[in-house]
């Protein structure tokens, strides 16, 4: 995988979660970028939050978005919205959400690798079939 593209997925994750938080308690989040790309990748995911929200909830079954913790909230949010506005290969989306969930929020388990998985397999089989 381009280290690059990793980089900026990272970046998003971390920017979507302080997102999250912020909304959470109706604060002002004004966000910062040390990658440019981000930014207006993020500025595409905020704009399109709702939709990619709805698909996120219409594919989550006996769970609800809002009960995901924030990290994981933010890799499913970033792996919605690749699968839904850019044309890169559903594997690759999908492998980057499960290395991000495996690095930053997998115990150690491996229960929250295998949900997010599922999940975002749900999602990537109602997006692209």
């Amino acid at each position: 995988m381009n280290l690059d593209k990793r980089k900026v997925r990272v970046e998003l994750m971390q920017v979507l979660y302080q997102y999250d938080l912020y909304q959470s308690e109706k604060i002002t989040f004004i966000p910062t970028f040390e990658i440019e790309e981000s930014q207006s990748v993020f500025n595409d995911i905020v704009e399109k939050i709702d939709a990619i929200d709805q698909v996120i909830e219409d594919n989550l079954y006996n769970y609800s978005l809002y009960r995901l913790s924030y990290l994981d909230r933010a890799i499913i949010r970033l792996a919605t919205y690749e699968l839904m506005h850019t044309d890169l290969a559903k594997e690759i989306i999908i492998n980057e959400a499960i290395e991000l969930t495996k690095i930053y929020t997998n115990l150690d388990d491996e229960k929250q690798r295998k949900f997010n998985n599922k999940v975002i397999d749900q999602i990537t089989k109602a997006i692209r079939g």
